[in-house]
């Protein structure tokens, strides 16, 4: 067995106190984002009564993906996560790509869930729709999560398991109430799709899987990382798997063929049964992107702190808080940009190319499981040895190029300008530690 470098060599000064509900409700609070309570409508838009095939498709790619990444994260439980594997199975130069497609979809997100917040609170208070309140709101609901953060790794996976439970717990009246009173005419209403609408609804719902390897950036704080790791990633995800193929049953059960034209699909079908209901899962909305902003802001600053750790960005972003043991700077950068993002509300239009990123990371990160067995590199005590990981290495890989290839020319352009850039910056900041040395 071989190893890359000395875990706590490479996170030094860090604590290892995420468990595994912790990273569990993490990964969990990430993935099932704001967009789950729109998601459902896009998806009938799309793919009709036959959305779930959709989710089924997309779960199965993903299942290829997650087992990957389950393996990687046992052999390199490293702070940046996806950064991590790929550095250590391809080199500085492929580990700095991922790790900026990591980061760039992370704040890009961040950004656009922070302005949906704020334009949810507008929704119920009219008067913070003015731009300076926007711009409050928007600023205060960071501050907030960025100051939990800053008080320590355990306060935060605490706010953020509290902020998972809350979440849950309006879709899961949504299932369990909701099934009660689905209509079996309306689970095959709708129009029947093209392969381009099933192509389309993959690409939909292949967004809402993603968000994983945020929570993944904190495996440089995760205790007992080869038993922890595998066994949140996988936990997790399997119950996202469900859970979404559940709410969108359901929604299709209650509207039927009026779901793809409804702009609030899991309130709109609530209301159906009791409009008091439709206002509980107004309030949901709001919490799951509050949650979903600590989730992210737990994340990823630790892609951050390790550009900064090896010297690829500013030493200061790599810095580790004495008092609480957290990479300060590195959370206070991240939480500016993202500020700043959603003020200006520029996100929308980068939507597609998070998720091209997202895809690429992921081709990125089953590769690299594949080439980490060969090596048997393992920083961290024995790592998970998963069967035919070759099969699902092909599958992950295979899945994610298909879906890349589904977009269209000018959005796939989009990504390869991106990676061209991070090469470029790579290039830069490699003369710059030369020239320091």
């Amino acid at each position: 067995m071989t190893s890359t470098a000395a875990a706590d060599t490479r996170d030094q000064g860090l604590r290892r106190g995420i468990g595994t509900f912790g990273l569990g409700a993490a990964i969990v609070n990430v993935v099932i984002g704001a967009g789950i309570f729109s998601l459902p409508a896009g998806m009938a838009r799309a793919a009709g009564p036959y959305a779930h095939i959709a989710y089924l498709l997309c779960a199965i790619a993903m299942g290829a993906v997650v087992l990957c990444f389950a393996e990687a994260g046992s052999r390199v439980p490293t702070s940046g996560g996806t950064y991590g594997y790929v550095e250590a199975a391809f080199g500085p130069l492929a580990g700095f790509v991922a790790g900026v497609l990591l980061w760039l979809s992370c704040v890009l997100a961040a950004g656009g869930i922070a302005a949906a917040f704020a334009d949810a609170l507008a929704g119920l208070a009219p008067v913070l729709g003015a731009p300076a309140l926007r711009a409050a709101a928007i600023v205060g609901i960071l501050g907030i999560l960025m100051l939990v953060n800053l008080a320590g790794v355990r306060p935060a996976s605490r706010l953020i398991a509290a902020t998972t439970v809350i979440k849950i717990v309006p879709l899961a009246l949504f299932v369990i109430v909701g099934a009660c009173f689905v209509g079996r005419a309306h689970l095959s209403a709708g129009v029947v799709p093209g392969a381009g609408g099933i192509g389309r609804a993959i690409l939909l719902s292949l967004f809402a899987f993603q968000g994983m390897e945020t929570a993944l950036g904190a495996s440089g704080e995760v205790a007992d990382p080869t038993r922890t790791l595998p066994r949140a990633l996988v936990g997790a995800m399997a119950f996202i798997a469900l859970f979404y193929i559940a709410i969108q049953f359901v929604a299709q059960g209650l509207l039927g063929g009026a779901l793809a034209a409804s702009h609030a699909p899991l309130s709109d079908a609530m209301a159906t049964i009791d409009p008091r209901l439709g206002l509980l899962l107004v309030v949901g909305t709001a919490i799951s992107m509050g949650g979903w902003l600590g989730s992210d802001l737990l994340g990823a600053p630790r892609v951050l702190f390790a550009f900064g750790r090896d010297g690829f960005l500013p030493r200061a972003l790599g810095r580790v808080s004495p008092r609480s043991a957290v990479p300060a700077t590195a959370i206070v950068t991240h939480a500016v940009i993202a500020a700043l993002l959603a003020v200006t509300g520029t996100f929308e239009t980068l939507v597609v190319l998070s998720v091209l990123s997202g895809c690429a990371l992921y081709v990125g990160g089953c590769a690299a499981a594949w080439v980490l067995r060969r090596r048997d590199v393992a920083l961290v005590g024995t790592p998970l040895r998963l069967p035919w990981l070759g099969l699902w290495t092909l599958l992950g890989c295979g899945s994610m190029v298909a879906v890349i290839l589904l977009a269209q020319w000018d959005e796939i352009g989009g990504l390869v300008a991106a990676v061209a850039g991070s090469c470029l910056l790579y290039a830069v900041a490699s003369r710059a530690r030369v020239r320091a040395s």
